[in-house]
């Protein structure tokens, strides 16, 4: 999909053909008459194929954008003008720059508080960062929603087993709560191409990872029930403590599509995760709120749950690279573009 750069002017053809080679743009411009009494059919031809047009009225500037609209293409307007706010409406991303008329930043999308358009290329940025983080969210909360839930009702209907209490499932939702607000400060590494939902691709990543995840959980049931012969409290203490630092361990494998370290996680997301998942063992050890947990069985959590994030991650990885080589997902920027 490629950038198409066309100058709007209500200046005389000349004049913007001028100004189009100052800035070396193409100087096939074309006037309103060209178009202007055509049939929307053929005037979507002719106002596709020139790179610019002059001595426009606000009602032309209108029809331009709605023709190229008609022709698939997504359309970004910028402007500064009353005669520019129907067109600032009608685009897809309208852009009133700097000193714009209140009637142009009424009708625009975004509002430029500064001179100059390159301001443009740092939106195109964020908004690609956020779209990702929205991405990454998505795909933790389906896959967390699938392990803990799957998990916890088969366990009930095929062992006849309440592995965790209502208590442990409110403090799950506290402590989870924390590091998915700071995901909006994540960092990412956004697409060069522009984005859009593709839900198929995400909830075949979620469901993945939420199955990975199920089964790690019943493996560690089965190691708690027949090898530990942990008694019910400190076996639900055990489940909790695990749904709670797995749970999280996912979250850093869901935010990237290679190698979780790939992408330096922020500090505040770093940070939270590391505070609350301190914060569920230490209840768990010291049997404040919950059972107490022997120290031996927290340990294997944290190792086993550190084993489960490379295996995770390692599956993941396997099979964002089918998607991509199927064209289903784009790879995004390489690991050493900022992030």
């Amino acid at each position: 999909m490629g950038l198409d750069i066309k100058m709007v002017t209500g200046d005389h053809t000349a004049i913007a053909q001028e100004i189009a080679k100052e800035v070396g743009l193409s100087t096939n411009i074309i006037s309103s008459e060209s178009f202007a009494d055509l049939p929307d059919e053929r005037a979507s031809d002719v106002v596709e194929k020139a790179d610019g047009f002059a001595e426009v009225f606000p009602e032309h500037k209108f029809r331009i954008v709605k023709l190229l609209q008609g022709k698939g293409h997504i359309v970004a307007m910028t402007g500064d003008g009353v005669n520019d706010a129907p067109a600032l409406k009608q685009a897809d991303a309208g852009i009133a720059v700097e000193g714009a008329t209140d009637a142009a930043k009424s009708a625009a999308d975004i509002v430029l508080t500064v001179p100059g358009l390159d301001v443009v290329i740092d939106v195109v940025v964020e908004s690609r960062k956020i779209f990702q983080r929205m991405i990454n969210y998505s795909i933790y909360r389906i896959s967390e929603t699938i392990r803990v839930l799957a998990f916890i009702t088969l366990s009930i209907l095929i062992f006849q087993l309440y592995p965790i209490t209502a208590l442990m499932i409110i403090l799950l939702a506290l402590l989870n709560d924390l590091p998915v607000l700071t995901i909006a400060y994540d960092n990412v590494h956004y697409s060069k191409e522009p984005e859009k939902w593709d839900m198929r691709s995400l909830l075949l990543v979620a469901t993945f990872m939420g199955a990975i995840g199920v089964v790690i959980s019943f493996i560690v049931l089965y190691l708690a029930l027949e090898v530990f012969h942990l008694e019910p409290p400190a076996l639900q203490s055990l489940i909790y403590l695990k749904l709670s630092v797995g749970g999280h361990f996912v979250l850093l494998a869901a935010r990237t599509k290679g190698p979780f370290w790939s992408v330096r996680p922020a500090p505040q997301l770093l940070w939270a995760i590391v505070l609350t998942q301190l914060t569920a063992t230490v209840l768990v050890t010291f049997g404040i709120l919950l059972p107490q947990l022997p120290l031996v069985y927290v340990g294997f959590i944290w190792v086993e749950s550190f084993i489960a994030l490379f295996v995770t991650d390692f599956l993941k990885v396997r099979l964002y690279n089918v998607l991509i080589r199927r064209g289903i997902v784009s790879r995004g920027l390489s690991s050493g573009s900022e992030p």
